[in-house]
């Protein structure tokens, strides 16, 4: 597959049955699907299974993707349903998600050039970030996680999650402010 294809071009090719067009898109999409899915608090395992059958899940129905919103989008809508079932058959997870570094979820930019300490406290921060994003009730964390992570627009998120615009808003403010709540110990943040 010629790397030089755009997005609408790969789109159209796998539409008419094009397997390696549809594998460019996975590859394209598949480490920001299942950061999602983490995100949306499935275990990495979980994860790994439903990023599977989101795309394929996306194979059969992307004769029906009619392209009003952007592939990605529509990924993860199809990802927030799958979680959305997933969760549904299990009680939730006692503690906070797995240990940090085990998937791309939630990762500050590389710090190759800082020392050891500044490397050691950002890590910190993930794992802390990532306990906190777990406190949080689900449809809170799933703002978070489209909005801030994902970084989904405000209309896109929402489209996903199938509310109005505000209605997410209301979420996100929600999210956001339990959040930093729960981070401000370990931020030490002054608020006045």
């Amino acid at each position: 597959m010629p790397p030089s294809l755009s997005e609408p071009a790969l789109i159209d090719r796998a539409r008419a049955g094009d397997m390696e067009a549809f594998e460019a898109l996975v590859e394209v999409h598949s480490a920001r699907v299942y950061g999602a899915l983490r995100g949306f608090g499935l275990e990495p395992d979980e994860a790994e299974e439903v990023t599977q059958e989101v795309f394929l899940r996306a194979w059969r129905g992307l004769r029906r993707f009619e392209g009003r919103a952007q592939l990605s989008t529509w990924l993860y809508r199809i990802a927030f349903n799958e979680a959305q079932r997933r969760l549904s058959r299990r009680p939730p997870p006692p503690g906070p998600p797995g240990p940090s570094g085990e998937d791309p979820v939630l990762s500050l930019p590389d710090a190759a050039h800082h020392g050891p300490q500044a490397q050691a406290l950002d890590q910190e921060f993930v794992t802390k970030l990532r306990e906190g994003l777990a406190q949080l009730p689900e449809e809170w964390r799933t703002a978070v996680v489209l909005r801030d992570i994902e970084a989904l627009s405000t209309e896109e998120a929402a489209a996903v999650v199938g509310l109005r615009p505000d209605a997410f808003k209301s979420r996100l403010h929600r999210g956001r402010m339990q959040l930093r709540t729960l981070l401000e110990p370990y931020l030490d943040l002054d608020i006045s």
